[in-house]
């Protein structure tokens, strides 16, 4: 799978089977499911959900919790915009 693959699965509507936990809530994000998102990654404790888990509250404009999960995941809060990110973090976790 690649990105391009992933974008055109967010057309289809229908979320591809063989997709890691940390994107299908990157997809479910992109699709408009901000809270499905977030219910699938809050509750996991690796560096690779906390990064997640900072864009999510970035996107959502709480940047005080957002940082806090960035640093939870060892990264800083980005300059590029939101939606530079989520392609950011697709590319990583594909």
């Amino acid at each position: 799978m690649n990105l391009q693959f992933f974008k055109d699965s967010l057309s289809a509507n229908k979320i591809p089977s063989s997709l890691s936990v940390y994107l299908q809530a990157l997809w479910q994000d992109a699709a408009g499911n901000w809270e499905e998102a977030h219910q699938l990654i809050q509750d996991m404790e690796d560096q690779k959900a906390a990064w997640i888990h900072a864009y999510l509250h970035r996107k959502e404009g709480d940047t005080v919790n957002a940082d806090y999960w960035y640093r939870k995941a060892g990264k800083l809060r980005p300059s590029v915009p939101v939606k530079q990110e989520w392609n950011d973090l697709v590319k990583a976790f594909l």
